[in-house]
């Protein structure tokens, strides 16, 4: 912990946990990454759920008033039992076939998402049979590798939320997520001093990233926002994908 390189590059995997959990999505997908610099992506996993966890806190209070409680009643028990498959197959699925998957439906939901921008499509309202499937791959994929961001805003997006409705309902929906990772995790990969004094440290990054990321989701204008938010899946989904091409 006395390595400054270490610290400067895992405090900023944890402050881009705590802008997640503030409101701006996609962003904490490459805290995983970033971590996996220093040690196994396993490793890398296990050790960010508690700055998960804690942001999670924080972010459940900025965003109290502010969610789609309808989406939360669909999406938290597909999301749960998403979690509880991925712990039942972690032996068994194939690390580099979730990222391909996960990247190539984030990539052509972008392109048809820009592909009919001039059309205007009106708003989806929240679907039972579509909020299963989307929530319990969110679930499973950020069991995986806390890459549950594109499944999520596949479904979400369509639907034309006000922002902060959208960063309240993400906040809330994986709150519930990464509680219900702790204890499959701690199974697979049970935490020791060093996880955990490792998360204590970089708490404080996670802590100022998500009061930033919440003040950030407020000034930003609504169109810009979903633009970022469309951006940062395109992003996110062609690292996923160059991942697995270049392994």
């Amino acid at each position: 912990m006395a390595d400054a390189n270490y610290l400067i590059w895992a405090g900023l995997a944890a402050a881009m946990v705590g802008l997640s959990k503030g409101g701006l999505p996609t962003v904490g997908m490459l805290s995983v990454p970033i971590l996996s610099l220093f040690m196994s992506p396993v490793k890398a996993v296990v050790m960010l759920l508690p700055i998960y966890i804690i942001s999670d806190m924080v972010g459940l209070w900025l965003y109290r008033k502010n969610f789609s409680a309808i989406n939360l009643k669909i999406l938290v028990p597909a999301g749960v039992g998403g979690v509880l498959v991925g712990w039942l197959t972690a032996s068994l699925v194939s690390d580099t076939a979730v990222k391909m998957m996960i990247g190539l439906l984030g990539v052509g939901f972008v392109l048809n998402a820009w592909r009919k921008r001039h059309a205007e499509p009106a708003p989806t309202p929240a679907r039972w049979r579509q909020g299963m499937l989307w929530g319990s791959l969110s679930g499973f994929t950020s069991f995986i590798s806390h890459a549950g961001g594109p499944p999520f805003q596949v479904y979400l997006l369509p639907q034309k939320l006000p922002k902060l409705v959208f960063a309240g309902t993400s906040t809330l929906f994986f709150a519930f997520i990464n509680l219900a990772k702790l204890w499959p995790y701690h199974t697979l990969q049970p935490y020791g001093p060093n996880e955990l004094m490792g998360a204590l440290v970089l708490i404080p990054f996670a802590l100022v990233g998500t009061v930033a990321g919440a003040y950030f989701t407020r000034k930003i204008a609504d169109d810009w926002f979903f633009k970022w938010v469309q951006v940062g899946l395109l992003l996110i989904s062609l690292k996923l994908i160059l991942d697995v091409v270049t392994a």
